[in-house]
Order: C-alpha cells, then sequence, then structure tokens
C-alpha cells in the first residue's frame, strides 16, 4: 500500500468525469447513471471547478416559495404575419406553444407561482393556461391596459412578494439552470441579478490602430466580444417599491435608476441554449433545434 508521503498525482484521476457549464440537468443525470457516479464537478473553459451537483439534488425537485413573472404581452411586430392572429408567446414550436416550455422549463426545477403580463390578444393566452391547474401550478394574470414595458407591468402585482423573484421575456428559448441562476443571486446579496450572454461581432474590415495622422498598427477583421442582456431577472421583492404604477418602464430602466441609488446589481452568464426569437429567421431556427435541444 502507498503512505500518506506519496506525492497525490500517483493516485489522483487524471481523467475524471465532469459537467461543464453548458450541460444540462437531463445530460448530467444520464452520464451519473450510466457511470453510476453520486457527484459531478462542474468546470468553465479553463477546466477550473466552479460548482458540484449531486444526483440526489438534481433528481429531487424541492418546491420553491419564488414566484415567476414571464412578460407575454408584446406585439411580436418583427414576426408578421404570424403574430398577426397569433401573440408570439403562442407561436407553436415543438408541437406547443412557445409559452408551455417556457413555464414547464420552470416546473421541473419546483416552481409553481407564475404572474404572466399579458396585453396583446390576451384572451388567448388566459385560455389556454386558464388557471394553470392543468401543469399543477398557480398562474395570476397581470392585464396591462396599456403598455407598460418589461419593468412597468410588474407594478401590477397587488400582492406583496416575500421572496426574490425571477422575471422572464415571454420569447427566449432556453436550458438555463434557473435553480443555479436563483442561488447566485441568494449568494451575491443582490438587489438584481440580470442574466447576459457572450455576443461576439467580427469588424468585416482591418481596422486601423491610429495616433494622430501616425499608424500604430492594423487589426485585420478582428472580433469584439460583448455581454448583452438576455432577457432573464431576479430581483429583490424591495426593487418593486421602484416603479412608478402606471408608467411604461423598461427593465433596463430599473437597472439604471438601482445603480444610480448604489444599489449591488450583478451579472450571470448564460453558456447554456439561448435564443431569442424576435425575428422570423429566429423562430425558423427554434423549430429546427427544439426537438434536439429539449428531447
Amino acid at each position: 500500500g502507498l503512505t500518506l508521503d506519496e506525492p497525490a498525482r500517483t493516485v489522483m484521476n487524471r481523467s475524471p468525469t465532469v459537467a461543464t457549464q453548458t450541460s444540462t440537468r437531463e445530460s448530467i443525470i444520464a452520464t451519473m447513471r450510466q457511470k453510476r457516479l453520486h457527484h459531478i464537478p462542474v468546470v468553465d473553459d479553463n477546466r477550473h471547478i466552479v460548482a458540484l451537483e449531486t444526483l440526489d439534488e438534481l433528481i429531487q425537485t424541492d418546491i420553491k416559495p419564488n414566484a415567476v413573472v414571464l412578460m407575454a404581452g408584446g406585439l411580436g411586430s418583427r414576426l408578421s404575419p404570424l403574430t398577426d392572429d397569433c401573440p408570439k408567446p403562442m407561436l407553436p414550436i415543438g408541437n406547443q406553444p412557445l409559452l408551455q416550455t417556457i413555464i414547464e422549463s420552470f416546473v421541473e426545477y419546483g416552481f409553481r407561482r407564475f404572474f404572466l403580463s399579458v396585453n396583446y390578444m390576451a384572451d388567448l393566452v388566459e385560455e389556454y393556461f386558464r388557471d394553470g391547474s392543468e401543469w399543477g401550478i398557480e398562474i395570476e394574470y397581470l392585464r396591462e391596459n396599456e403598455r407598460l414595458g418589461t419593468a412597468g407591468a410588474l407594478s401590477l402585482i397587488r400582492e406583496r412578494q416575500h421572496e426574490p423573484l425571477i422575471v422572464m421575456n415571454g420569447d427566449v428559448l432556453t436550458k438555463v439552470n434557473f435553480k443555479r441562476l436563483l442561488d447566485f443571486h441568494v449568494n451575491q446579496r443582490a438587489m438584481a441579478t440580470m442574466c447576459v450572454r457572450e455576443y461576439d461581432f467580427q469588424v468585416p474590415y482591418g481596422v486601423v490602430r491610429l495616433q494622430d495622422q501616425h499608424i500604430l498598427g492594423i487589426d485585420e477583421k478582428p472580433v469584439q466580444r460583448f455581454f448583452v442582456n438576455a432577457g432573464i431577472y431576479v430581483i429583490q421583492p424591495e426593487v418593486l417599491n421602484l416603479i412608478t404604477p402606471g408608467q411604461y418602464t423598461d427593465m433596463t430602466t430599473l437597472f439604471e435608476a438601482m445603480i444610480e441609488l448604489k444599489q449591488e446589481t450583478v451579472v450571470f452568464p448564460i453558456r447554456e441554449y439561448w435564443l431569442d426569437i424576435g425575428q422570423i429567421a429566429d423562430y425558423d431556427r427554434a423549430k429546427g433545434e427544439f426537438k434536439q435541444v429539449f428531447k
């Protein structure tokens, strides 16, 4: 046998089974069952451990007290003529409305309380989902008589909230781990968390770096990286007090108000599948990828 003085490399596993930050819950569970594991470390792009998934936590769904607010009242003008007689969140993807897929994704992580903000063709949304009992959830509708914006619609929540709320646009298709998102927000002790997505933009020309009239260098078709708003947020209940009832307010405006007040706002980078269905090309892509991503 080996003594405690032996170097760790003599006993360590040089090819451990790991999950990445883009791994889905289903794929991690499948790997655990295939290899009879109870724990799998989650690593980032640099192979650094960032989390530990356990089988017990993955298969046990705790009911969350947190409410989910889904924005389903947009006009969807860029998806016309598809949205001429159907609200965007009700467009079929994979034989069911987009909004149903979103709701079922949250249900999978234990969320049972939902607010649906509705305006354009609200009756079609309400007739389909009703009170939510078919999905084992509770649905309350926030009816916008006039367009209030993503944050403005939150002023229609009458019942006092005691837990952080997840707010999400109703036109986003994603495999985000909502439990991990909520845990991150709580651990950061933030007033608000914004999910962001890395977006690469390649300049199609050679970019010339100058100082006065002198050329310092030329970067051929450089790639610039940005973080863009992914349309998913977690906010503390107190944030609702910053919203003026009846006033049109976007979520970006609300974040700017919190920043001005020196309140803690943080970002949660999304590395899982994410698609904002804003145009017909996005809708066609979602239909083509749905079976593979949401199998």
